[in-house]
Order: structure tokens, then C-alpha cells, then sequence
């Protein structure tokens, strides 16, 4: 999945309010176009990147942090109807 996810460009942006209701949302859609997706934490936040993947990975059903780098989180949620798709 990592190879996977090299490519893509971070889906959302998490700001100094951190992991947010509008955020939660924001990814919930965005895993509605793809599987697998990038986060980036920006510089303003006070929370890591691994705290905000487990932290939205805690908040939507199904979701795993898959790893991070740097300021990005990579999550995963498998389709409900065509796991594998992107």
C-alpha cells in the first residue's frame, strides 16, 4: 500500500484546530472517490501526524493508518463494493 500511495497528493489538510468535525467529513468524502488516501498535517497543528491518523482512523469506521512520513499520514478504508479500486 505504500508503493500504492507514493504518487498520490495529500486529499486533505489538517490546520491548527486539528483533527475537526469538517475534517472527519472532508475524508469520509474523500474515501468515497478512492481507498487509499493522504493527510498532511501542517506546521500550525499542534498534534503529529501519526496522532491525527489514529485519531481519524478512531472516528470513521474501518479506516487504518497505514504509516507516516514526515508531516503526511497515509489511511486506508477498503470500498464497501469494490475493494481494490481506485
Amino acid at each position: 500500500m505504500r508503493a500504492q500511495a507514493h504518487h498520490l497528493k495529500p486529499a486533505v489538510h489538517i490546520g491548527k484546530e486539528g483533527v475537526t468535525d469538517a475534517v472527519v467529513q472532508a475524508v469520509e468524502e474523500a474515501f468515497h472517490r478512492r481507498e487509499l488516501l493522504k493527510v498532511k498535517v501542517l506546521d500550525a497543528a499542534f498534534l503529529s501526524p501519526r496522532e491525527a491518523g489514529l485519531d481519524l482512523a478512531s472516528r470513521i469506521e474501518g479506516v487504518q493508518l497505514v504509516q507516516t512520513l514526515g508531516r503526511i499520514a497515509t489511511l486506508y478504508r477498503p470500498h464497501p463494493d469494490r475493494p481494490g479500486a481506485e
